[in-house]
């Protein structure tokens, strides 16, 4: 979610300005106040917003800085009518995911997408790409067979394997390494250092020594995903490890090999998914969450931060703790943990009085 305490983003030497009523229709509002061919340049925080700017309400405890804004247009949720007398006002449904729509505006129109291969990159002559219409940068490295969609950006550094197919518009920051054969689709960004497609974490104990197990299979992943920086998703044993379309996984995630992660998935930073485990979609699993392999999570569960996953459980529930329980089970076990130092008191005193009752010899 968008913080209201975003910095101040002007770009006055591009041609990026918005109309009030070009803002209105982008982000499905109504024009509260205003002129409608008011010049919106860039976009801030309510309490850095200056003449030109956007910002939005999207919390009812910043309305002190509303009040007081110098911005010249404030996206707010609808009902809201009264505001400062010089700020225009469009009024929407959910202002932090309409003012969304504008950094995306202003931030696009900030970058500039040249096609071409840098004269430093490699790519190799079979793969299938249209020259004219990617952006394979300084130090890339595209392997024999690869095929890129059109509109995709290969960032500097990384590494494309043999046979990997990447759809349209997909942004790959520098340092990716996507390893052979792996499949992404359409929109998916990787951040700088992701692996896609490492080998899975797969041994067999013999003869005194650990045998290491050959990781044959894929990782293939769905249309409009994002993966962090530093993660890893590890490649099936045999088959497909999947990341499912819509689904966002931050920084510093490790998914391993033959995992389903469902559609619209949300996987926040540090946890760590072992083998053969299954997440159905609509899942959120909240930092330094840890799954153990061959489990299955239901669809629609939340897992809270730090919960461990032992077995499968079903959807549809917030869980907490370790091993996962629903969060009202472990909201009293953890009730009652707290009052344990009183139980022992108590049972100490009992037990004193007790051996101060008994018989006198």
């Amino acid at each position: 979610m968008l913080s209201d305490t975003t910095q101040s983003f002007t770009f006055p030497e591009l041609a990026v300005a918005l109309t009030l009523s070009e803002l209105a229709r982008w982000v499905d509002g109504d024009i509260v106040r205003g002129e409608l061919d008011l010049s919106l340049t860039g976009m801030a925080a309510l309490d850095a917003a200056g003449p030109g700017d956007v910002s939005f309400l999207g919390n009812e405890k910043y309305h002190g800085q509303f009040l007081v804004t110098k911005a010249a247009a404030v996206i707010v949720p609808r009902g809201l009518r009264d505001g400062p007398e010089h700020v225009a006002l469009v009024a929407v449904e959910n202002p932090s995911l309409a003012f969304a729509t504008v950094v995306k505006h202003f931030a696009s129109a900030a970058q500039s997408f040249v096609p071409g291969v840098h004269p430093r990159a490699f790519v190799d002559p079979t793969v299938r790409m249209d020259a004219s219409k990617v952006r394979i940068q300084a130090g890339a490295v595209v392997m024999a067979h690869a095929s890129i969609g059109d509109g995709s950006d290969i960032g500097p550094n990384s590494v494309i394997a043999e046979d990997v197919h990447i759809g349209k518009n997909c942004r790959i920051m520098g340092n990716v390494s996507v390893y052979e054969r792996c499949v992404l689709g359409d929109r998916v960004i990787l951040h700088s250092g992701a692996v896609i497609g490492s080998d899975g974490y797969g041994y067999e104990f013999s003869g005194g020594r650990h045998v290491k197990i050959d990781q044959v299979g894929i990782v293939e992943i769905g249309d409009d995903v994002e993966i962090g920086a530093n993660s890893t998703i590890d490649r099936a044993r045999f088959g497909k490890t999947v990341i499912g379309e819509g689904t966002k996984i931050d920084n510093l995630v490790q998914i391993g090999h033959n995992c389903t992660i469902g559609k619209h998935c949300l996987i926040v930073a540090l946890t760590g998914i072992a083998g053969s485990s299954r997440v159905e979609d609509y899942v959120t699993l909240a930092g330094q969450v840890g799954v153990a392999g061959h489990v299955t999570i239901g669809s629609k569960a939340i897992l809270s931060a730090r919960t461990g996953v032992t077995k499968s459980i079903p959807g549809g529930q917030v869980y907490a703790g370790n091993p996962a329980q629903p969060i009202r089970e472990d909201m009293k076990f953890h009730a009652m943990l707290r009052r344990l130092p009183k139980l022992v008191e108590r049972v100490k005193d009992l037990e004193e009085s007790v051996r101060n009752s008994g018989p006198q010899s």
